[in-house]
């Protein structure tokens, strides 16, 4: 295939996954945006003025960067895992398979897929968070840039747990066994520095403390930990997860019988 082709097989495939969660929005946009709207509600305006202020900020603004990050990483992920896993459920991947499509231009189509979900669910969080707190933006460039790599690190783990995936049921074990647990554990609603030196330590084990904080960092200028080392981490963990995903796809994993 030349540029030309590849490009629109591309977009047709980016498209078609976009086409996909919009047609049903009341699934797939609506229902986070309900939830993050009662995270607002119970935690940043019931119990916020009780916790008082959190890093020299108000519970309510300390948290917003952190459940907009956790819309961004959940629906992300979702997207890609059920998209892919339906398209091999109905084996309708393996027409794209054995088309002349480079087997890269269909990873990257599911993947920029899930971060226009993504991307478009924190926009939406953050239109609702409007209404709960006014919104200031330290640093606009780090804040775009680190939560379209978090999208594209979790549509590619998305698409690695939709090829290991022999049943629907298996489509949700890392999310509510891995994923959710990591997240509220991520520094969503607190900072580390409240932790024993043991468990901050433990934390940074956590790979998602990294983006909340560095998204954090971009809102507000605070982070519990080094900004440059979180976003190199990000990039080591896109790199290796895309480069195995790839693998995995080439190899025929979970595909082929």
């Amino acid at each position: 295939m030349n540029a030309i082709q590849v490009a629109i097989a591309l977009w047709t495939l980016v498209g078609k996954e976009i086409k996909r969660f919009t047609r049903i929005w009341p699934q797939t946009l609506l229902p986070p945006s309900i939830t993050m709207a009662m995270y607002f509600i119970i935690f940043g305006s019931l119990i916020g003025p009780r916790i008082g202020e959190m890093g020299g900020f108000s519970y309510m603004d300390f948290i917003v960067p952190g459940l907009i990050m956790m819309a961004v990483i959940t629906n992300s992920y979702s997207n890609v895992a059920s998209s892919f896993f339906s398209n091999k459920f109905q084996r309708s991947v393996e027409e794209m398979m054995v088309s002349p499509m480079p087997n890269w231009v269909i990873l990257t189509g599911f993947v920029l897929g899930g971060m226009a979900r993504g991307l478009g669910v924190g926009a939406i969080v953050t239109i609702v968070s409007l209404f709960f707190t006014r919104i200031s933006v330290a640093h606009p460039l780090l804040t775009v840039g680190v939560v379209v790599l978090t999208a594209a690190l979790f549509s590619i783990g998305g698409f690695i747990n939709a090829l290991l995936a022999d049943k629907f049921d298996d489509v949700s074990i890392v999310p509510t066994f891995v994923l959710t647990p990591l997240t509220y554990l991520g520094g969503v609603f607190y900072s580390i520095s409240l932790l024993p030196t043991f468990w901050q330590n433990a934390s940074l084990l956590n790979p998602i403390l990294y983006m909340v904080n560095v998204f954090r960092h971009g809102f507000l200028g605070v982070s519990d930990i080094p900004v440059g080392w979180a976003l190199a981490a990000i990039f080591a963990f896109i790199i290796v997860l895309f480069a195995i995903a790839l693998w995995m796809l080439e190899q025929g994993k979970g595909i082929r019988s």
